[in-house]
């Protein structure tokens, strides 16, 4: 029987967040006597091994700091207790490829995670040093990894940090735990701008093991003892479901376990429609729409004029009406390159009055200055594709088809209205086949004015349907990120997007087929910490923000920032040094390069020549087309 308070505050002041809850360390003490610990050993990641249960398990932790951590001013000080490092995440990725190599030379391996953590570091040094990427990698290799794998949530599962290492075969959750989108201040943050919002963030996070249970995301509630100090009480009942499950899965082939991974990261957010009910074809999945009769308007929230009389005070001094900016020239309405906020407040800009019709043509960048505004699907379309070319797939999947009845409140509906009216697109992914210079691609591309391009369950769904188109159509796949990362409103199934994009582009790599990933402006979050950190070629707009956490939340969290260091172009001149440290970086590569978005095109195309020209004259796919 649960000890858990019912009331969600109660539960997470006074036992998930408890500084007396046991740690990681204790419990690892009481289940596995003889545990050796592998170095490095960092306060907030704990690596190890054991010979127990007739297994060679491999042993990753999180721990948050203990009450006796916490006695000087220093230790106080510290923001980022309890989360792991982009070096911690590069200790995991390694640690993972010790356990495999053991398994190669005829070990019984089995790998255990504990999860207690209030998300991923946040930090400015963890961002320069890929944090988002180190997330999605390890995603992956959870996914992919022929190793059988069990998790338990001890403490807290806050946001990618914890998703980095809880996608196992087996997942469990104490009933005193919660495991959410995003720690409920953080959260609070992003939706109330108010990070002290806590018991608001935690109602709509759906936290709890009995409500993830419900939604597939854990297997097993773990019940808890009565005192939130009692080791031995959660060692004992957590050691029995290990031991269980650890045996369990040793009896099963390899290849079964890897199957049903795949099988449970596609079914994830797919609760109304179930799309393996052969009431559809998959070709009514596959149907492609042309998108001519969507209006190409002006973003929702630039801010035109009308150029009259009044306003030529504007022009530059001597400037006649014969110049190219001759109101007659072009009828209409015109922005002002450094006030085009309808909000207002200062941004960027460099004052110049531009034609509406020329700053859209030339995709939302000034010509004077080159300062960009954020762009939508529409105006990315036009960018990358060739005219008239891009054809929509499943542009009338809305949530209505798919989330779970519980997450579609009231104000999630209400929400989705306003959404509505913002775009010519019903969600935040717009999905479809195009060409570029004539050659045939599977597109997927933000639509950042739909609830600022978040990843919720129709996003997943729709990547993965145009993945499958991609191996259906041997086409390469091209994805533009523009995103806020997952929708918190549609609670824990959001984040569970990361490993349903990953799911897609691992198939698409069995297949053989390239995928090309483009970060715009912004690549925040879930997205960034996802698929769009796979792609085989990484291109990005120069100013594109690429972070894992949004600065204003950073900055809530009391966490410095310094924007330039975080824009793709740093980045891109950071991925130099990881040619000179491997060891660390694994399989990352950063951003391979960076491209005005009028030359992106080009720059695509250069890479998708390069795929077509290294294939045999008999495997080129556009022989197919």
């Amino acid at each position: 029987m649960s000890n858990a308070p019912s009331d969600i505050v109660e539960l997470f002041r006074k036992r998930t967040r408890s500084p007396l809850r046991p740690r990681s360390s204790d419990l690892i003490q009481a289940i596995f006597p003889s545990f050796r610990k592998a170095t490095p050993h960092t306060g907030s990641l704990i690596l190890g091994e054991v010979d127990q249960w007739g297994r060679n398990i491999f042993v990753i932790a999180q721990q948050k700091p203990k009450p006796e951590n916490l006695r000087t001013k220093e230790d106080l000080a510290k923001l980022n207790h309890g989360m792991l490092t982009a070096e911690d995440h590069s200790f995991i990725v390694r640690f993972l490829h010790k356990a495999n190599i053991r398994r190669l030379l005829g070990d019984p391996v089995s790998i255990v995670t504990l999860i207690d953590t209030y998300g991923a570091d946040i930090s400015m040094e963890s961002a320069k040093y890929y944090q988002a990427f180190f997330i999605a990698h390890l995603i992956r290799d959870f996914l992919t990894i022929p190793i059988p794998t069990v998790s338990a949530v001890i403490g807290e599962g806050g946001s990618g940090g914890a998703l980095a290492i809880q996608m196992t075969d087996r997942r469990a959750q104490f009933d005193d735990a919660l495991y959410a989108t995003a720690p409920p201040e953080s959260l609070a943050a992003i939706v109330f701008r108010d990070s002290t919002k806590v018991k608001e963030a935690l109602l709509i996070s759906k936290p709890t093991a009995g409500e993830l249970l419900e939604l597939g995301i854990i297997d097993h509630v773990l019940s808890c003892p009565k005192s939130v100090t009692d080791i031995d009480g959660y060692a004992t009942v957590l050691e029995n479901w290990l031991e269980r499950n650890v045996k369990d899965l040793a009896r099963r082939k390899i290849q079964a376990l890897l199957r049903v991974r795949r099988s449970r990261a596609r079914a994830f957010g797919v609760y109304v429609e179930d799309t393996t009910k052969k009431t559809r074809s998959w070709s009514s999945y596959f149907l492609l729409t042309p998108i001519w009769k969507k209006e190409f308007t002006a973003p929702p929230d630039i801010k035109t004029f009308d150029l009259t009389l009044p306003h030529h005070q504007e022009f530059q001094q001597g400037e006649d009406y014969g110049s190219e900016r001759d109101p007659a020239t072009y009828p209409g309405q015109y922005v002002k390159c450094g006030d085009m906020n309808r909000k207002g407040g200062q941004e960027p800009g460099c004052g110049e009055i531009i034609p509406l019709s020329v700053f859209m043509e030339n995709h939302y960048v000034c010509p004077k200055c080159g300062h960009s505004r954020i762009m939508g699907a529409m105006g990315w379309i036009n960018c990358l594709t060739d005219k008239d070319s891009f054809k929509e797939m499943n542009g009338d999947l809305t949530v209505h088809h798919l989330l779970h009845p519980s997450l579609l409140t009231p104000e999630y509906k209400e929400f989705i209205e306003k959404q509505d009216l913002r775009s010519p697109f019903h969600e935040a992914l717009v999905t479809g086949e195009g060409t570029i210079f004539g050659h045939p691609v599977a597109l997927a591309i933000c639509e950042f004015h739909f609830a600022g391009g978040t990843m919720g369950v129709v996003f997943g769904e729709k990547f993965f349907r145009l993945s499958e188109y991609a191996i259906t159509k041997k086409l390469p796949l091209i994805s533009l990120c523009c995103s806020g990362g997952a929708r918190v409103l549609e609670g824990t199934p959001a984040l569970m997007q990361m490993v349903k994009t990953v799911n897609s582009i691992t198939r698409l790599k069995r297949e053989g087929l390239p995928f090309i990933s483009i970060l715009g402006d912004p690549s925040t979050g879930g997205a960034i910490a996802s698929y769009a950190a796979l792609g085989d070629v990484i291109l990005a707009e120069p100013q594109a923000l690429v972070i894992f956490t949004g600065p204003r939340v950073m900055e809530a969290r009391g966490f410095p920032v310094n924007e330039e260091d975080i824009r793709a172009q740093a980045l891109c001149r950071n991925s130099k040094q990881i040619y000179d440290h491997l060891d660390f970086f694994g399989d990352i590569r950063g951003i391979h390069e960076v491209s005005e978005r009028k030359a992106l095109k080009q720059c695509i195309f250069k890479y998708l020549e390069f795929y077509q020209n290294s294939l045999p004259l008999s495997n080129r796919y556009w022989k197919d087309h």
